[in-house]
């Protein structure tokens, strides 16, 4: 019998759906909700942020119901860990999705994105590391089958675009303040990961791998086809890095493949990006468009 399952995740910058059978994908949206937007600053979750996301969750939860989902799992990450009024924004999703979101930890968040990126792949072609730049923090795994080690960093899109880039195009001491926070975060991998320049295979996941790849490609649309498994070489990325530091927004949002819940983040997105390329000495990393929603779906077939 055939069980149908959903996972949402609740991340800083973005709401996603996958609806799933155990075989085939039935449904995956993302909406761009700025769940985290000024918790940074504020340390809560604003009244708009929640009324954005629970707003998406209300959409899903009518996907979820025309499918005959059975299981769910909903997850809140980054943003969630840092506001104080984290429960007031589970009360809203649970009484919208009828599931209450899980906290997931760093650590947590890692291994899952990882299940999720590396199920489609050989496990010849490990030992892998995936890498899930967020919008308030970023995720390392490292393993073949599973993932040995996780290493979560608070930095991310968002976060790091709400502490240091205020100018428009962002000033040049701005984009240094990015790599060089970037830079000092990556020594806690180099620390507790060593095993991670041994990788052979390297895997980057979310929004801004994705909208590197599509800016590359050139694709004005979304296609998922075009981007999972895209091969983005460091020459590559460097490229669309110098092209979005360099422009102002309303410059930056004519880019073909950057949708506009991206453009005032890209920037330090694409730091981030950058800055783990060179630290690791990455030639070129596979960009997948599994990740922790499938770790998450996965997980409910276990049950």
């Amino acid at each position: 019998m055939t069980v149908i399952v959903a996972a949402i995740d609740c991340g800083t910058h973005s709401t996603r759906l996958l609806v799933h059978d155990g075989t085939n994908t039935l449904e995956r949206l993302m909406t761009i909700t700025k769940l985290g937007e000024g918790v940074d600053s504020s340390g809560r979750l604003g009244a708009e942020a929640i009324a954005r996301t629970v707003a998406a969750l209300r959409s899903y939860r009518e996907v979820m119901d025309r499918h005959g989902v059975e299981r769910v799992r909903i997850t809140a990450t980054s943003a969630a860990r840092d506001a104080a009024n984290a429960d007031e924004f589970f009360d809203a999703a649970e009484a919208v999705v009828g599931t209450r979101p899980e906290l997931l930890s760093g650590l947590e968040e890692g291994r899952l994105s990882f299940r999720g990126a590396t199920a489609e792949l050989d496990a010849s072609d490990g030992p892998f590391l995936v890498f899930d730049i967020g919008g308030g923090s970023t995720e390392f795994a490292f393993g073949i089958e599973e993932a040995t080690a996780a290493v979560s960093l608070d930095i991310g899109c968002v976060r790091l675009t709400e502490k240091y880039i205020e100018s428009d195009p962002p000033a040049p001491q701005e984009l240094l303040a990015c790599l060089s926070i970037t830079e000092a975060h990556l020594d806690d991998v180099a620390r507790e990961m060593p095993d991670a320049f041994g990788a052979k295979t390297f895997v980057g996941l979310a929004g801004t791998v994705a909208a590197a790849a599509m800016v590359e490609i050139g694709l004005p649309e979304y296609d998922r086809d075009e981007v999972h498994h895209f091969r983005l070489s460091k020459e590559a990325a460097e490229d669309v890095y110098r092209t979005v530091a360099m422009e102002s927004r309303a410059d930056r949002s004519h880019n073909p493949g950057l949708e506009p819940g991206r453009v005032d983040t890209i920037v330090a997105g694409m730091s981030i990006l950058v800055r783990i390329m060179r630290y690791f000495g990455i030639d070129e990393l596979l960009v997948s468009e599994a990740d922790i929603l499938d770790g998450l779906a996965f997980s409910l077939f276990d049950a």
